[in-house]
């Protein structure tokens, strides 16, 4: 089948190449001329694990191409996925602006019937809305339908996602436009979750907010274990084995971040207060989150006192390990806030080094984790990179100026560290 993507960020560009790996032929769309250039050179514009070497093979094989021209897209592709940012606006919405043009755009190109797909992440309505905006400025008599087709990938773990997906959701209208989106997803081999465009866009927000509101519940019982002395550790893997629970985001640290749970809740929160149900529980979940970040920052305050010229080594900046993606990333919230207090940090991660200098120009990397380490008064773990797991301790002691380690990732036992000559402080365990 022939598919083109609008937009390649995380989600457009991996949906485009894992297309293309299961035989489809790919036309994505972006409208930053570097981005297209860098990506028809096979040089990926992020960093996720496969990408580059199925980017490379499907242009190469031809069954992958980049341009700016939407009119192209949308000449070229039977299915026309959107896929283009809804960052969140000042009062926490979803900023559809990008999705508007797009719609216009496509609606302009339309010469043959298309299937246009919702594939960002939007509020209820977005879809009822694409197709008024495409009605209104298609030439007369266009044909076409909408449909919501909402993306359940992980960050550092995206093409894997995205190959075995365990869910495809898709929401429309006519039986012309199920079925060519059920012929596109023939390959995949997993259950299909066919519904109208409305259920369909709630179900990617739902999912979000409670995978985010799991990570706030357990980081507020690991506060509640520090203050008793338990472990959360224990307390989780306890609950996890209950098949209703599941063990899955019950790992207590910074909290989370990224680009889609901040903006998720928020919108989702915002979205239902609009509808004139609140819901309480989703609108303390960006608090817990913030909390677990500063608790974090009080440990390391606790252990060397006063910040001001003070060294502190930070293992981490991206959000999570396996990305480069430091959008609302809690390590590097950590950095700047310890910079602030006066601390001199001296921060590594594997690869997102880059990006947090462009968020964050002062900042001081390291070559290594070791160099990140020398001389500090503190080392912060912010970010559970393998690398970091597999540190040498012994190494890592003789290089600081203090062995004392805040973690915020819970990476090491406690014991083992106290062991080895450490004081030792983590998340929601005594």
């Amino acid at each position: 089948m022939r598919v083109s993507v609008i937009g390649t960020g995380y989600v457009g560009l991996v949906t485009g190449v894992v297309f293309a790996e299961q035989g489809h032929e790919v036309c994505c769309v972006d409208a930053d001329a570097s981005k297209v250039a860098m990506l028809a050179a096979g040089r990926p514009t992020i960093y996720e694990p496969g990408l580059e070497p199925l980017l490379r093979k499907h242009l190469a094989s031809g069954r992958l191409r980049f341009t700016q021209s939407v009119a192209e897209g949308v000449a070229r592709g039977e299915v026309v996925f959107i896929a283009v940012g809804t960052p969140p606006d000042a009062e926490g919405a979803a900023d559809l602006t990008q999705i508007e043009a797009v719609a216009r755009e496509i609606a302009q190109a339309l010469t043959a019937y298309r299937v246009i797909v919702e594939k960002s992440t939007v509020p209820v309505e977005t879809g009822e809305r694409v197709k008024r905006t495409i009605a209104k400025f298609a030439p007369a008599g266009a044909d076409f339908d909408v449909a919501s087709n909402p993306e359940f990938l992980r960050e550092g773990s995206a093409i894997a996602d995205a190959m075995k997906p365990d869910r495809i959701v898709i929401g429309c209208e006519s039986a012309r436009a199920e079925g060519i989106l059920r012929s596109l997803y023939a390959g995949f081999g997993a259950p299909l979750v066919v519904t109208d465009i409305r259920s369909a866009e709630l179900i990617k927000h739902a999912s979000n907010s409670f995978l985010a509101l799991k990570i706030s519940y357990i980081n507020a019982v690991a506060a509640l274990c520090e203050a008793v002395g338990a472990n959360v550790v224990e307390v989780a893997r306890g609950m996890g084995l209950d098949p209703r629970i599941g063990p899955r985001f019950l790992e207590a640290g910074l909290g989370y971040g990224g680009s889609c749970f901040p903006k998720d809740v928020s919108a989702f929160a915002r979205m239902a207060r609009q509808a004139g149900v609140p819901m309480p529980i989703l609108e303390a979940v960006p608090v817990v989150n913030r909390d677990a970040l500063n608790r974090f920052l009080r440990k390391i305050e606790e252990e060397v006192w006063v910040l001001k010229g003070k060294t502190i080594g930070l293992w981490g900046l991206a959000f999570k390990p396996d990305t480069d993606d430091v959008r609302e990333s809690p390590a590097l919230a950590a950095a700047a806030a310890l910079r602030d207090r006066g601390a001199v940090v001296r921060a590594y991660d594997p690869q997102a080094m880059d990006r947090a200098r462009e968020a964050m120009p002062d900042l001081v990397c390291a070559a290594d984790p070791y160099d990140a380490a020398a001389g500090a008064d503190c080392l912060a773990i912010a970010t559970d990179w393998q690398v970091f797991r597999e540190a040498d301790l012994g190494r890592l002691k003789r290089v600081m100026r203090h062995p004392t380690v805040v973690d915020g990732r819970n990476l090491f036992d406690p014991a083992a560290m106290r062991a080895a000559g450490f004081v030792y402080r983590s998340m929601g365990r005594p």
